[in-house]
């Protein structure tokens, strides 16, 4: 499924995680992320989506919050209720540990997506723009090899 997901986002080449890789993370004796998942009845029975979450700190709130990275239902399962259901299942989770808030990017392009949030109450907080430093410039970072 993360696969699919990656292929939906057109970033297929950039998704190279190895089932070791989530297992460790998921299941390794201080895992990393978490996640839930819908199990799909029909045909098939199978995995019908997944919600992987992490978290993070709020300095403002002074507590963690939760941090959806992936959120994902099959194409065909989609408008079952599925996404609202993992959704308020990490609300749940916010709650019972006293999480200030849940938090998630959407790519600016998922029209079915940024709609689905919408309607459950999120509000895109527009006026933040991302910064992400990966491969050869976090090497250089890191050695302190940064530009000016």
């Amino acid at each position: 499924m993360v696969r699919d997901l990656a292929d939906y986002e057109k970033a297929l080449d950039e998704a190279i995680a190895t089932e070791d890789q989530f297992t460790r993370a998921l299941f390794g004796d201080n895992p990393t992320v978490y996640a839930h998942v819908v199990e799909h009845d029909g045909p098939g029975h199978r995995l019908g989506g997944f919600a992987l979450w992490f978290l993070n700190f709020s300095t403002w709130l002074g507590v963690n919050g939760l941090y959806l990275e992936d959120l994902y239902v099959r194409p065909e399962l989609r408008g079952s209720g599925y996404g609202k259901a993992l959704l308020s299942t990490l609300a749940r989770e916010c709650i019972e540990n006293d999480y200030g808030r849940l938090e998630w990017w959407v790519l600016d392009w998922n029209e079915p997506a940024l709609g689905f949030y919408r309607s459950i109450g999120a509000i895109p907080m527009d006026e933040w723009t991302v910064h992400r430093v990966t491969g050869d410039a976090l090497v250089q970072l890191a050695r302190g090899n940064q530009g000016s």
